[in-house]
């Protein structure tokens, strides 16, 4: 199955399932929701399972490297791998927030292939110096 029928597939089983929550409001609320659960989620592996940990300093640039590898060097701030368990919650949580953002985009009547291709194709042309 290619990628642009499962997200067809994903939009029309959100559409299919969604009862409760069909309006925008309550779209609204369960995304930004979502989002609050994906972010403590992540928040938990680093202060209740250790798995990982999170050091972050300012960045640092490269000055004699080109724009283009600057990425290489840029540093996440990670330290460590997600145990298995962290791993499942954390895919848990994000698949929940993917539904929620799909039920947004079918209460608005958006197309999500539409929409990633439209991403696709404003970021691409910029490449590296989109700074994202």
């Amino acid at each position: 199955m290619k990628d642009n029928e499962v997200v067809g597939n994903f939009q029309d089983l959100v559409s299919e399932v969604l009862i409760r929550h069909r309006s925008i409001l309550d779209c609204l609320s369960k995304y930004q929701e979502s989002t609050a659960r994906v972010n403590r989620s992540i928040i938990k592996t680093v202060t209740d399972c250790g798995c990982i940990s999170i050091n972050a300093n300012k960045k640092e640039y490269p000055k004699t490297e080109s724009l283009k590898d600057c990425g290489k060097h840029m540093d996440s701030h990670i330290k460590g791998e997600l145990c298995e368990h962290c791993r499942e919650v954390i895919a848990e949580e994000i698949g929940k927030h993917l539904f929620y953002l799909t039920a947004l985009c079918n209460t608005l009547d958006f197309e999500l292939e539409d929409l990633f291709g439209l991403e696709q194709n404003r970021i691409s042309p910029l490449g590296h110096f989109l700074l994202s």
